[in-house]
């Protein structure tokens, strides 16, 4: 007889199991630092630009509590995206302020990056940034040596640059050769991997943390692959989603720290941390899962 049934015969209740908590997300070394980060994280383009709108800011909040819930940390905005780092400082206002935030943005500006800066900083509502990054390389001759003083002074914890969609990649690579850096962020999946030619293993042998940007192509990748089935290989590293077995494809990259998918919605900012739970594919299924993209 089992707990159960005995239970059951002396008439006593019979309590639910206790929910399994999620697993915590596999994480990787922050290569300056050491210190450890989420493999996926939570980026705000396009989808957290919902001006005023209670119901948009009210499902972003929801968006950023589930993040959390799940061990995210590290959310990523920049002044180019609308309303995104208002409405992510009244969200981590109304969620209390999560210690866990890892909180990165952007100067964008070619005049006082200083000032914008402090904008945004007031505009998340946090006492300093986790890392700041000149976006898309503007003004970086100025901007980069802003945010190194910064980093000296112990007012920004962490400096990189950023690009997007494969532009302007020579350059790019020059500022890494050149200048310190603890990250980059840039733009890879499985379609987009021109920056496995160079910007990838400069960044390992320069020791740079890599964030990558678009792993959704903006969600046309992942609206193209929904009309075709999941391939069968994929239940063997735990995924349920074509979401999921890019983000995997991505991250198990020795060169990427974390990706940022950006979403608006809570069942997918869930779907997208599950996939830092679980086994990562090796070299060979990362090919078959770059080969079977492809061929669709």
């Amino acid at each position: 007889m089992n707990r159960r049934h005995l239970l059951q015969v002396l008439g006593l209740p019979v309590l639910p199991a206790l929910a399994q908590p999620a697993p915590a997300p596999l994480t990787k070394p922050i290569p300056s630092s050491g210190e450890p980060l989420p493999v996926v994280g939570l980026g705000t383009w396009i989808t957290f630009n919902v001006g005023k709108d209670p119901q948009g800011r009210q499902q972003c909040m929801e968006v950023m509590r589930a993040f959390f819930a799940a061990g995210g940390r590290l959310i990523d905005s920049s002044p180019m995206y609308g309303s995104s780092q208002p409405v992510v400082g009244d969200g981590l206002q109304a969620l209390g302020r999560p210690q866990a935030l890892f909180a990165a943005d952007k100067v964008w500006t070619a005049s006082d990056g200083a000032a914008q800066v402090e904008q945004s900083r007031q505009l998340w509502r946090v006492p300093r940034f986790d890392l700041l990054q000149v976006h898309n390389l503007l003004a970086w001759e100025e901007q980069l040596p802003l945010l190194q003083a910064m980093k000296k002074e112990g007012r920004v914890r962490y400096v990189g640059i950023t690009t997007s969609e494969g532009r302007r990649h020579r350059e790019f690579e020059q500022v890494m050769r050149r200048h310190p850096l603890d990250f980059v962020q840039l733009t890879y999946n499985p379609v987009d991997r021109e920056a496995e030619q160079r910007l990838l293993p400069l960044a390992r042998e320069r020791g740079i943390a890599v964030l990558a940007n678009r792993p959704f192509q903006q969600g046309s990748l992942t609206r193209r692959l929904q009309r075709q089935p999941l391939p069968a290989f994929a239940a063997e590293i735990g995924c349920r989603s074509w979401a999921q077995l890019i983000l995997k494809h991505i991250v198990s990259h020795p060169a990427i720290t974390c990706a940022i998918p950006a979403t608006s919605r809570v069942d997918h900012v869930r779907e997208n941390l599950a996939a830092a739970a679980g086994p990562l594919p090796d070299e060979a299924l990362r090919r078959r899962i770059e080969a079977h993209i492809g061929n669709l």
